[in-house]
């Protein structure tokens, strides 16, 4: 499976400037990189995130986002998974991930659990409550966004369903960018499985830039491919034997001990 990461310089509130940056850039990626699967980054449609009539630049009901990459999956043949989108449903904003076949199907959504409040998100949008497994050319597929991966039961939930590759659209800071990557190696070697973290670049009205450095890492947590700052497509090759060589050499799943773990407080 080659994977390709749009890692994207997103325009802060401007979703019209974005929706045709976005269809250009997966355009070019097929062209360029010829992937089988295409990966955006976080709140690529308005940015993180205009805290002003955020409901008015919404995608409402994400009717544009399906209709466009559906479209696209199926006129150019390759798996989208369209990052994630401000999108209004129910009079509430949420952050929504979607995913579609190459024949242009939707085949999965998933709004992100954990909202992160630091920057007031759980204030302005609405959090999801389920996780999104999905099947992707055979191969059993997960999704997270951004603050998620600051939570490992979730990505642990996806693996024990049998996800090999976990996909990870995020605008997270630059500041911050030793922590996702080393989260991201992290949750790759636990769990055994593949993550594609595809990060925005650039910056907001104010004072936050976001850090780029997308990753592509398998489950040995060796880094197959990872950018720098700026703009880029960024691609490597996913071998999905590696994901049964090491959970048949190292069966951390057979020997979990779950009725001796706590997750909830204890004080």
């Amino acid at each position: 499976m080659r994977v390709t990461c749009i890692q994207m310089d997103m325009a802060f509130a401007r979703p019209e400037e974005n929706f045709a940056k976005a269809e250009a850039l997966v355009r070019r990626a097929v062209r360029e990189e010829q992937p089988d699967v295409i990966l955006l980054p976080e709140l690529w449609n308005t940015g993180f995130f205009p805290r002003e009539k955020l409901a008015a630049l919404c995608d409402k009901g994400a009717g544009r986002t399906k209709a466009l990459f559906g479209a696209l999956a199926k006129e150019l043949g390759v798996n989208l998974i369209a990052g994630s989108i401000a999108n209004l449903e129910d009079g509430r904003p949420r952050n929504t991930a979607l995913v579609f076949d190459r024949q242009g199907a939707c085949l999965a959504r998933y709004d992100k659990t954990h909202l992160f409040s630091p920057m007031g998100e759980h204030e302005a949008f609405q959090a999801g409550d389920s996780l999104a497994v999905f099947r992707l050319d055979g191969v059993t597929c997960g999704l997270l966004i951004c603050y998620d991966l600051r939570f490992p039961e979730l990505a642990r939930s996806l693996a024990l369903q049998g996800v090999e590759v976990l996909f990870l659209p995020a605008q997270w800071p630059a500041q911050r960018v030793p922590h996702l990557e080393l989260l991201c190696e992290a949750r790759a070697v636990e769990n055994q499985m593949f993550v594609a973290c595809c990060n925005s670049c650039g910056a907001d009205d104010g004072a936050t830039r976001f850090g780029g450095h997308s990753s592509l890492i398998d489950p040995w947590g060796k880094v197959l491919a990872r950018a720098e700052g700026e703009a880029c497509l960024l691609s490597a090759e996913l071998d999905l034997s590696v994901v049964a060589g090491i959970r048949g050499s190292i069966n951390v799943f057979r020997d979990r001990r779950p009725e001796v773990y706590r997750l909830e407080p204890g004080l």
